[in-house]
Protein backbone atom coordinates (compact mmCIF):
# COMPACT_ATOMS: atom_id res chain seq x y z
CA UNK A 1 0.00 0.00 0.00
CA UNK A 2 1.33 3.47 -0.86
CA UNK A 3 1.71 5.49 2.58
CA UNK A 4 1.44 9.01 0.61
CA UNK A 5 1.42 10.61 -2.79
CA UNK A 6 3.90 13.27 -3.51
CA UNK A 7 3.49 15.74 -6.58
CA UNK A 8 6.56 17.81 -6.84
CA UNK A 9 6.02 21.38 -7.70
CA UNK A 10 8.10 23.80 -9.17
CA UNK A 11 7.41 27.36 -6.27
CA UNK A 12 8.54 27.35 -3.22
CA UNK A 13 5.27 26.13 -1.85
CA UNK A 14 4.10 22.60 0.04
CA UNK A 15 0.51 21.94 0.77
CA UNK A 16 0.82 19.49 3.31
CA UNK A 17 -3.06 17.42 3.15
CA UNK A 18 -2.58 14.88 6.27
CA UNK A 19 -5.96 14.05 7.28
CA UNK A 20 -7.39 13.94 3.87
CA UNK A 21 -6.86 9.91 3.53
CA UNK A 22 -9.89 7.62 4.65
CA UNK A 23 -8.56 4.33 3.98
CA UNK A 24 -8.64 2.01 7.12
CA UNK A 25 -6.71 -1.37 6.73
CA UNK A 26 -8.41 -4.33 6.66
CA UNK A 27 -6.97 -5.88 9.83
CA UNK A 28 -7.90 -2.21 11.75
CA UNK A 29 -11.30 -1.92 10.47
CA UNK A 30 -12.30 -5.39 11.94
CA UNK A 31 -11.81 -4.36 15.23
CA UNK A 32 -13.60 -1.28 15.23
CA UNK A 33 -17.04 0.00 15.46
CA UNK A 34 -19.26 0.17 12.31
CA UNK A 35 -19.79 3.91 12.46
CA UNK A 36 -15.70 4.44 12.48
CA UNK A 37 -14.91 2.48 9.92
CA UNK A 38 -16.26 5.14 7.45
CA UNK A 39 -13.67 7.40 8.56
CA UNK A 40 -15.98 10.37 9.61
CA UNK A 41 -13.76 12.48 11.32
CA UNK A 42 -11.81 12.94 7.35
CA UNK A 43 -10.85 16.27 6.25
CA UNK A 44 -13.01 15.37 3.10
CA UNK A 45 -12.35 16.57 -0.04
CA UNK A 46 -9.55 18.84 1.16
CA UNK A 47 -7.22 17.29 -2.10
CA UNK A 48 -10.09 18.07 -4.43
CA UNK A 49 -10.27 21.53 -3.36
CA UNK A 50 -6.40 22.17 -3.46
CA UNK A 51 -4.95 19.70 -6.22
CA UNK A 52 -5.91 22.15 -9.16
CA UNK A 53 -4.76 25.11 -7.45
CA UNK A 54 -1.35 23.38 -6.81
CA UNK A 55 -1.25 22.75 -10.51
CA UNK A 56 -2.02 26.22 -11.48
CA UNK A 57 0.65 27.99 -9.14
CA UNK A 58 3.12 25.10 -9.40
CA UNK A 59 3.05 24.33 -5.74
CA UNK A 60 4.24 20.37 -4.53
CA UNK A 61 1.31 18.75 -2.73
CA UNK A 62 1.38 16.28 0.09
CA UNK A 63 -1.29 14.05 0.91
CA UNK A 64 -1.58 10.24 2.90
CA UNK A 65 -3.99 7.42 1.94
CA UNK A 66 -4.33 5.99 5.33
CA UNK A 67 -6.94 7.94 8.12
CA UNK A 68 -6.57 9.66 10.73
CA UNK A 69 -7.80 7.14 13.03
CA UNK A 70 -5.05 4.91 11.75
CA UNK A 71 -2.45 7.30 13.09
CA UNK A 72 -2.90 11.20 13.35
CA UNK A 73 0.07 12.69 11.09
CA UNK A 74 -0.89 15.88 12.63
CA UNK A 75 -0.05 15.15 16.06
CA UNK A 76 3.76 14.40 17.60
CA UNK A 77 4.94 11.14 17.74
CA UNK A 78 5.43 11.07 21.59
CA UNK A 79 1.53 11.55 22.09
CA UNK A 80 2.10 15.05 23.70
CA UNK A 81 -1.19 17.11 24.04
CA UNK A 82 -1.60 19.82 21.22
CA UNK A 83 -4.20 22.00 23.82
CA UNK A 84 -3.71 21.01 27.22
CA UNK A 85 -6.59 21.33 29.19
CA UNK A 86 -9.14 20.96 26.69
CA UNK A 87 -10.53 17.79 24.98
CA UNK A 88 -8.79 16.47 21.91
CA UNK A 89 -8.67 13.40 20.00
CA UNK A 90 -4.76 11.52 19.83
CA UNK A 91 -2.05 10.25 17.78
CA UNK A 92 -4.03 7.21 17.58
CA UNK A 93 -6.86 8.01 19.38
CA UNK A 94 -9.50 5.38 20.29
CA UNK A 95 -12.20 8.10 20.14
CA UNK A 96 -13.81 10.18 17.49
CA UNK A 97 -14.95 13.49 17.53
CA UNK A 98 -18.27 12.81 18.91
CA UNK A 99 -16.66 11.18 21.81
CA UNK A 100 -17.44 7.96 20.94
CA UNK A 101 -15.26 4.80 21.05
CA UNK A 102 -13.71 3.56 17.92
CA UNK A 103 -12.84 0.45 18.52
CA UNK A 104 -15.02 -2.54 19.89
CA UNK A 105 -14.72 -3.50 23.75
CA UNK A 106 -11.05 -4.61 24.19
CA UNK A 107 -9.78 -4.00 20.77
CA UNK A 108 -7.72 -0.70 20.72
CA UNK A 109 -4.27 -1.11 19.89
CA UNK A 110 -1.83 -1.98 22.82
CA UNK A 111 1.70 0.53 23.14
CA UNK A 112 3.26 -2.11 20.42
CA UNK A 113 0.84 -1.64 17.64
CA UNK A 114 0.89 2.43 18.23
CA UNK A 115 4.37 2.02 17.69
CA UNK A 116 4.06 0.10 14.89
CA UNK A 117 1.60 2.41 13.40
CA UNK A 118 4.05 5.37 13.58
CA UNK A 119 7.20 3.46 11.99
CA UNK A 120 5.17 2.34 9.15
CA UNK A 121 2.78 5.28 8.48
CA UNK A 122 3.82 8.22 10.68
CA UNK A 123 7.22 8.69 9.78
CA UNK A 124 7.54 7.95 6.21
CA UNK A 125 5.09 11.05 5.91
CA UNK A 126 7.37 13.45 7.86
CA UNK A 127 10.01 12.27 6.17
CA UNK A 128 8.97 13.82 3.20
CA UNK A 129 7.77 16.01 4.10
CA UNK A 130 11.04 17.31 5.52
CA UNK A 131 12.71 16.06 2.39
CA UNK A 132 10.51 18.46 -0.11
CA UNK A 133 11.16 21.16 2.67
CA UNK A 134 14.43 21.08 2.29
CA UNK A 135 14.33 20.48 -2.15
CA UNK A 136 12.17 23.92 -1.83
CA UNK A 137 14.71 25.45 0.67
CA UNK A 138 17.97 24.23 -1.84
CA UNK A 139 16.36 25.62 -5.10
CA UNK A 140 14.79 28.77 -3.88
CA UNK A 141 16.22 29.64 -0.83
CA UNK A 142 13.24 29.39 1.24
CA UNK A 143 9.93 27.45 1.24
CA UNK A 144 6.24 28.27 2.60
CA UNK A 145 4.29 25.20 4.07
CA UNK A 146 0.11 25.41 3.89
CA UNK A 147 -1.39 22.81 5.88
CA UNK A 148 -4.86 22.32 4.60
CA UNK A 149 -7.72 21.02 6.65
CA UNK A 150 -11.28 21.20 7.33
CA UNK A 151 -13.76 19.80 9.81
CA UNK A 152 -17.50 19.88 10.64
CA UNK A 153 -18.92 22.78 11.28
CA UNK A 154 -20.30 21.96 14.81
CA UNK A 155 -18.32 19.32 16.95
CA UNK A 156 -19.20 20.08 20.68
CA UNK A 157 -16.41 17.91 22.18
CA UNK A 158 -14.24 20.16 20.59
CA UNK A 159 -15.31 23.71 20.47
CA UNK A 160 -18.83 25.83 21.42
CA UNK A 161 -21.20 26.20 18.90
CA UNK A 162 -20.67 27.04 15.07
CA UNK A 163 -16.88 27.61 13.94
CA UNK A 164 -15.84 30.29 12.01
CA UNK A 165 -15.79 29.44 8.30
CA UNK A 166 -12.15 29.90 7.84
CA UNK A 167 -9.50 29.33 10.64
CA UNK A 168 -6.16 30.33 10.19
CA UNK A 169 -3.52 29.34 12.35
CA UNK A 170 0.26 30.50 12.49
CA UNK A 171 1.04 28.89 16.26
CA UNK A 172 -0.16 32.28 17.30
CA UNK A 173 2.42 33.62 15.52
CA UNK A 174 5.52 31.69 16.14
CA UNK A 175 5.23 29.90 12.63
CA UNK A 176 5.65 32.71 9.86
CA UNK A 177 6.32 36.36 9.49
CA UNK A 178 4.27 38.79 11.25
CA UNK A 179 3.98 40.09 7.60
CA UNK A 180 3.08 37.35 5.96
CA UNK A 181 -0.04 36.91 9.05
CA UNK A 182 -0.69 40.45 8.23
CA UNK A 183 -1.38 39.81 4.52
CA UNK A 184 -3.39 36.82 4.81
CA UNK A 185 -5.37 38.18 7.57
CA UNK A 186 -6.36 41.08 5.23
CA UNK A 187 -7.58 38.68 2.21
CA UNK A 188 -9.84 37.05 4.87
CA UNK A 189 -11.03 41.09 5.64
CA UNK A 190 -10.96 42.21 2.63
CA UNK A 191 -13.84 39.42 1.88
CA UNK A 192 -17.55 39.58 3.01
CA UNK A 193 -18.73 36.08 2.12
CA UNK A 194 -17.03 33.88 4.65
CA UNK A 195 -16.51 34.54 8.69
CA UNK A 196 -12.99 33.88 9.91
CA UNK A 197 -10.83 33.68 12.77
CA UNK A 198 -6.81 34.13 13.13
CA UNK A 199 -5.48 31.76 16.43
CA UNK A 200 -8.71 30.83 17.29
CA UNK A 201 -9.52 27.76 18.79
CA UNK A 202 -7.49 26.32 15.81
CA UNK A 203 -3.70 27.67 16.01
CA UNK A 204 -1.77 25.10 14.08
CA UNK A 205 -1.20 21.54 14.67
CA UNK A 206 2.14 19.31 15.37
CA UNK A 207 2.72 20.58 11.60
CA UNK A 208 2.65 23.75 11.72
CA UNK A 209 4.21 24.38 15.29
CA UNK A 210 7.42 21.57 13.83
CA UNK A 211 8.05 22.95 10.40
CA UNK A 212 7.40 26.72 10.79
CA UNK A 213 10.82 27.88 11.53
CA UNK A 214 10.87 31.85 9.75
CA UNK A 215 14.45 32.57 10.57
CA UNK A 216 15.24 29.46 8.67
CA UNK A 217 13.06 30.17 6.08
CA UNK A 218 10.89 27.88 6.57
CA UNK A 219 6.71 29.81 7.03
CA UNK A 220 3.78 27.10 7.71
CA UNK A 221 0.29 28.61 8.28
CA UNK A 222 -2.32 26.22 8.61
CA UNK A 223 -6.20 26.60 7.41
CA UNK A 224 -8.59 24.88 8.89
CA UNK A 225 -12.10 24.97 6.65
CA UNK A 226 -15.59 24.97 7.67
CA UNK A 227 -17.19 21.99 5.55
CA UNK A 228 -20.55 23.01 4.98
CA UNK A 229 -19.10 25.71 2.70
CA UNK A 230 -18.11 23.26 0.25
CA UNK A 231 -19.93 19.47 0.69
CA UNK A 232 -22.54 18.12 2.31
CA UNK A 233 -21.56 17.29 5.89
CA UNK A 234 -24.13 14.50 6.49
CA UNK A 235 -23.45 12.64 3.43
CA UNK A 236 -20.04 13.75 2.75
CA UNK A 237 -21.19 14.53 -0.53
CA UNK A 238 -18.99 17.46 -2.63
CA UNK A 239 -21.06 20.57 -3.67
CA UNK A 240 -19.19 21.65 -6.42
CA UNK A 241 -21.41 24.93 -6.65
CA UNK A 242 -20.73 25.85 -3.39
CA UNK A 243 -16.99 25.04 -3.40
CA UNK A 244 -16.23 27.74 -6.16
CA UNK A 245 -15.87 30.28 -4.20
CA UNK A 246 -13.70 28.64 -1.06
CA UNK A 247 -11.37 28.02 -3.96
CA UNK A 248 -11.22 31.32 -5.24
CA UNK A 249 -10.47 32.33 -1.75
CA UNK A 250 -7.88 29.77 -0.71
CA UNK A 251 -6.25 30.51 -4.48
CA UNK A 252 -5.89 33.94 -3.05
CA UNK A 253 -3.96 33.31 0.05
CA UNK A 254 -1.75 30.82 -1.98
CA UNK A 255 -1.02 33.45 -4.22
CA UNK A 256 0.12 35.87 -1.28
CA UNK A 257 2.21 33.02 0.14
CA UNK A 258 3.72 33.42 -2.86
CA UNK A 259 4.40 37.01 -3.40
Amino acid sequence: MSIFTLQRGRVPLLISLPHDGSFIPDDIAARMRPAARRSPDTDWHVARLYEPLAQALGASVLKPRASRYVVDLNRPADGHALYPGQRETGLVSTIGFDGEPLYLDGRAPDAAEVQRRISEFWQPYHQALAQELARLCAEHGRAVLWEGHSIRSRVPMLFEGRLPDFNLGTATGASCSAALQARLQASLESQSRFGFAVNGRFKGGYITRHYGDPVAGVQAVQLELVQLNYMDEASFEYDEAKAVDVQALIGKMLQICLG
